[in-house]
């Protein structure tokens, strides 16, 4: 006879995986439920730890709680090495942010004051001590910051580490759909599914598409610059994140659509302006180019806690393009409120019943 889990986590992106080895790893029996493991927007982002650059007006307290989470992600790291026998590509070389003509680096300026009034570390730079710290940089650049606690990891290192780590620890992967919530038997069941959250739940979760490329050094060697650089190129807001492997990620769009289809336009304006911050690139050769949906929300906030209505269901998601830097929080925070049954107060701002009680149900 099959044992009822404690726990049955829906959705195996990073959010949910670590949820199920955090869960596993504190004894329960953890069920996974997800038809592609990794596939969803994990697989096309870039990987940015920034509380610092995507610190943006009017959001303080998600601001705080990326700051949280960042601070958290090297004793993460470490735990998941250790337990999955994975390196997941964590880097802590900081961030360029930079401005491309003048406009740009009074629209950054802008952004600059505002982390600073927070108390966020981020530091203006002169074009020379740009250049110092990156030769790379086209000397166009008119200016920028350095954002030293804006670190990285490789999602596409990081599932597969997460994966291996929960079921060492115990959990059991169900490949399977789920299609409504009472298709999952468990004490307690967390969605974790990030735009498939919305016909589970009915919360307000859309999907936000966002294009991205992958370069590859020629000669396969590593890229010739280090930091993650984060910029206006005439308007157009670009990041650029290099991998130890000769890759480069570049990103991306923001884009109100619900496909994932790649456009020529998205990809021109995508290469022009990385192009236009780190010449070299030019010479770089384009390997992918890929699309995919982030979970957003009315305010950018993610959606973490009890699901009001529905004893027994925890919500994970909404995460929108902060999943990556979010997840060791989110999993820190929700494996607690499964154990205790009380939840910690960072997650007051964030809990699903903002949004109203009245919601249909699956």
């Amino acid at each position: 006879m099959l044992t009822r889990p404690d726990v049955a986590v829906v959705g195996a992106g990073p959010v949910g995986l670590a949820i199920a080895w955090r869960c596993a790893a504190r004894g329960l029996r953890v069920t996974v439920h997800d038809p592609a493991p990794g596939s969803g927007a994990s697989h096309v982002a870039a990987g940015m730890l920034s509380p610092v650059a995507e610190a943006y007006f009017g959001e303080h307290e998600l601001t705080g709680l990326l700051a949280e989470s960042a601070a958290r992600w090297p004793r993460f790291a470490a735990d998941l090495a250790e337990a999955s026998g994975a390196d997941v590509g964590y880097r802590a070389d900081g961030t360029l942010v930079v401005g491309l003509t003048a406009d740009d680096l009074a629209e950054a300026r802008r952004l600059w004051s505002y982390q600073q009034g927070l108390g966020l570390p981020i530091t203006p730079l002169r074009p020379s001590e740009l250049r110092d710290r990156e030769p790379a940089l086209a000397p166009r650049v008119r200016g920028g910051a350095v954002a030293p606690g804006d670190h990285q990891v490789d999602p596409r290192r990081l599932v597969p580490a997460l994966r291996a780590a929960a079921e060492r620890a115990g959990a059991v992967l169900r490949p399977a759909r789920v299609g409504a919530l009472s298709e999952v038997d468990a004490r307690v069941t967390v969605v974790a599914a990030g735009c498939g959250a919305a016909d589970l739940t009915g919360l307000p979760v859309r999907p936000v598409k966002g294009q991205v490329l992958r370069l590859r050094a020629p000669g396969r060697g590593a890229p010739d610059f280090r930091h993650v650089i984060r910029g206006y190129a005439d308007g157009e807001s670009i990041y650029l994140v290099p991998r130890d492997s000769g890759e480069v990620v570049v990103g991306a769009t923001v884009e109100e659509r619900a496909d994932t289809e790649v456009t020529a336009g998205a990809v021109l304006r995508l290469l022009r302006a990385a192009v236009d911050l780190v010449p070299e690139l030019a010479e770089y050769d384009l390997v992918e180019a890929t699309a995919g949906l982030r979970p957003g929300t009315p305010d950018n906030a993610p959606i973490i806690g009890s699901l009001p209505g529905r004893p027994g269901v925890l919500v994970a998601t909404g995460h929108h393009r902060h999943g990556i830097v979010l997840t060791p929080v989110t999993a820190d925070l929700v494996t607690e409120l499964i154990v205790t049954g009380e939840p910690d107060p960072l997650l007051a701002p964030f809990t699903p019943d903002r949004f109203g009680k009245e919601r249909r149900w699956n």
